[in-house]
């Protein structure tokens, strides 16, 4: 009888996760981490995603940090040769990064700030994905797990490039699941609803807009970031095996609140 709970295990497994020093994705790479992976901490800043593989070494698990603006294709490129050098290969991008420059009507939105959301939040783990894939290939197999938001499947307000940009990330994950099954590669994407992070501070520092949220929630409470870290656990281990070019929400039933 195979073990269930050993499917969980990752050891042995290269985890690349993008804006890991915080929020997030630090707790999707802690989650990884502490099922066994090796992982790779990954933000704009050295020196904090340090402090981020220092702090994991500490508690016992193996990670390392390597720099990386997404949006630049030399450090994307550096980002996996890098990983390739110091841990042998990859098996798991978890490409988390994203930004949102603006809030705000669509149609006062600058061209230059749409150019940067796209770069950022649909090119980039397109482009990454692409650098990962033939180190996938060549260890069998693997599991991008692209992290989007609610946002991407239905109109929230004021943010409509950040949606416009999730949405297609869908899109992507979809195509990645459907071209790439032949080589074991898997892709899913996760769509978290309102998580306390830096990054959605404007809406939850502001009480009454927090309050009108929370009463709509069947959850009655936003989500906090070690919550996404069990779902991108199983999508990375062969717990999840038979899943691919799927969309997960983790959004506390924000979706099915009306």
């Amino acid at each position: 009888m195979n073990s269930i709970k050993q499917s969980f295990n990752l050891e042995g497994k290269v985890a690349i996760v993008t804006g890991s020093s915080k929020g997030i994705g630090k707790s999707i790479a802690q989650g990884l981490a502490e099922h066994g992976a090796k992982v790779v901490i990954s933000s704009r800043s050295q020196e904090a995603v340090d402090e981020v593989a220092a702090e994991f070494k500490k508690a016992g698990l193996e990670a390392v940090g390597i720099a990386c603006h997404i949006g630049k294709a030399e450090q994307r490129e550096n980002l996996i040769k890098k990983t390739i050098e110091h841990y042998g290969g990859v098996d798991i991008l978890v490409n988390n990064a994203a930004i949102n420059p603006i809030f705000g009507p669509i149609e006062d939105a600058g061209e230059e700030v749409f150019d940067k959301i796209m770069d950022v939040n649909v090119k980039a783990p397109w482009m990454l994905s692409n650098l990962a894939l033939s180190s996938m290939k060549e260890r069998g197999g693997g599991s991008i797990i692209n992290i989007a938001s609610v946002e991407a499947l239905t109109p929230g307000a004021g943010l409509g490039l950040y949606s416009t940009s999730k949405a297609a990330l869908l899109m992507l994950t979809k195509n990645q699941a459907k071209e790439w099954g032949r080589h074991g590669i898997r892709a899913n994407v996760i769509c978290p609803g309102l998580i306390k992070t830096k990054f959605s501070a404007a809406l939850w520092q502001n009480e009454q807009l927090l309050n009108k949220i929370e009463k709509t929630l069947p959850s009655a409470r936003m989500g906090m970031p070690d919550e996404m870290a069990g779902i991108v656990c199983l999508l990375a281990s062969d717990a999840g095996a038979y899943m691919t070019g799927g969309v997960y929400n983790a959004d506390g039933g924000y979706m099915i609140a009306g």
